[in-house]
């Protein structure tokens, strides 16, 4: 069966979360929550998952635990939650922009805010999903850091930006100076579009492999299960 774009994005989001371990995973939009849901009912199955709120819930949403909001802040202080967010804005060294687009002190837009993410990113590990991959959103230099990239982490002791994930491709930081390297393109991809498409000089491997294949067992999740109404591929199309 031919597979979706959107579903590529699942498993290269899923993937985030392998040998994690027993962390709360904290998936914000579909696709990563789509591929945390396949993620513990798979490879990563010590996962734990809450309903955004006080609890923690299995795979089909059945309550499994109580999530009190101190035992949460315990948890990110620790390292011990891996947060997949967006972002308006990413640099080269994994700095997310979700405030503001200008100036700070007098903005062509207002975005969120910061809210929780400087003090979040440099306590717990976060991947970033982006998807529509534009230089507008893949920027020289963010218009201002909300979450904390490796230039600015200062040796915080669970910061991490263990991938970046985006229509066209999977990103990582594993080069001498954590600046932003291609890790894969999505089939039908190429990497001369990544790099038109990205407003900075990735680091680009003299081969570059493609996001890996769904096996038949993660499809049917995928379509049957975790997402029937195909909730993705109103996120990501084809």
């Amino acid at each position: 069966m031919t597979v979706t774009r959107a579903e590529y994005c699942v498993i290269a989001c899923a993937e985030a979360w392998r040998g994690d371990g027993e962390v709360l995973a904290s998936p914000m939009g579909v696709i990563p929550s789509v591929g945390a849901r396949l993620a513990r009912r798979t490879f990563s199955p010590d996962l734990l998952m809450t309903d955004g709120e006080a609890l923690l819930v299995g795979v089909d949403g059945t309550v499994e635990g109580w999530l009190p909001y101190r035992r949460h802040l315990a948890l990110v202080t620790g390292g011990r939650r891996h947060v997949m967010m967006g972002a308006s804005q990413i640099d080269r060294y994994g700095n997310q922009n979700i405030s503001c687009i200008g100036d700070w002190a007098r903005p062509k837009r207002q975005l969120l805010g910061v809210r929780g993410a400087p003090v979040n990113t440099l306590n717990n590990p976060t991947s970033y999903w982006v998807p529509r991959h534009s230089r507008r959103v893949f920027v020289e230099k963010v218009d201002m850091v909300s979450g904390v990239g490796y230039d600015h982490a200062d040796g915080a002791p669970y910061h991490r930006v263990p991938r970046v994930v985006s229509d066209l491709g999977v990103f990582d930081f594993a080069t001498p100076d954590h600046s932003m390297r291609l890790a894969s393109v999505h089939p039908g991809v190429t990497v001369a579009q990544v790099r038109e498409a990205t407003g900075f000089d990735l680091v680009v491997p003299d081969e570059v492999p493609y996001t890996r294949e769904p096996t038949a067992q993660e499809l049917r999740l995928i379509r049957e299960v975790i997402d029937p109404q195909s909730a993705r591929s109103r996120e990501v199309g084809d």
